[in-house]
């Protein structure tokens, strides 16, 4: 994989979208931390990231992914040149969420978070998703879909999704949270039904809620 991202991802330039001209650069330590810890603390994202604290915490989840070997590419989401957005870009299949749902080779996962609160509410997240998920599935022949695994108590983060063109095609128990699995697909691969979890990864029966 080259520096720039997985396959050229996020290093084949800027991507145009209907809110601006959007680019995706390799998240750099010392200097990114500041804004990244100040994002990681706003209680809207610390409710979903839990990365909340000073910013040693931010500091070690981006080390782990900066010093690995490349499944999971942190990157900071530039609108117009302006700092604005976090993500990371991963290989699903290769990842502990392939132990939860029947992943495919090549799976690519997305993480996101925006960053400044006048950035939510206004539908920038569905339409940098959609330009991001069609920039992967372009620039990734082997990879047939892109998925995200956001809690299900983030319905803000699921609308999202679901408008950029993605379907949720289940639910998981996953270790830290239960999550709805959101899939988009090229082609014929686009999910039209839910996806079938095999009985071994089948979401834990709950009792209803009171």
């Amino acid at each position: 994989m080259s520096a720039e991202g997985p396959d050229g991802v996020t290093g084949r330039g800027p991507m145009a979208t209907g809110a601006g001209e959007f680019r995706l650069r390799p998240v750099r330590l010392p200097a990114d931390l500041e804004l990244l810890a100040g994002w990681m603390n706003d209680p809207e994202t610390a409710a979903f990231w839990e990365l909340a604290g000073p910013p040693a915490v931010t500091e070690r989840h981006l080390r782990a992914q900066l010093d690995g070997d490349g499944r999971s590419l942190p990157r900071l989401g530039l609108l117009d040149g302006a700092p604005m957005s976090y993500w990371e870009i991963y290989r699903a299949d290769l990842d502990p969420l392939a132990a939860h749902y029947p992943a495919r080779p090549h799976d690519t996962g997305v993480h996101l978070l925006l960053g400044p609160a006048d950035c939510r509410g206004r539908g920038l997240g569905a339409t940098l998703l959609a330009a991001l998920a069609d920039r992967i599935l372009r620039a990734r022949p082997r990879c047939r879909r892109v998925v995200a695994e956001p809690d299900v108590r983030n319905l803000r983060s699921i609308r999202a999704f679901e408008r950029a063109g993605f379907t949720r095609a289940a639910e998981l128990d996953l270790p830290d949270k239960r999550a709805a699995l959101m899939v988009r697909g090229r082609g014929p691969d686009r999910p039209d039904r839910p996806v079938r979890v095999p009985p071994d990864r089948a979401p834990s029966a709950r009792p209803p809620a009171a």
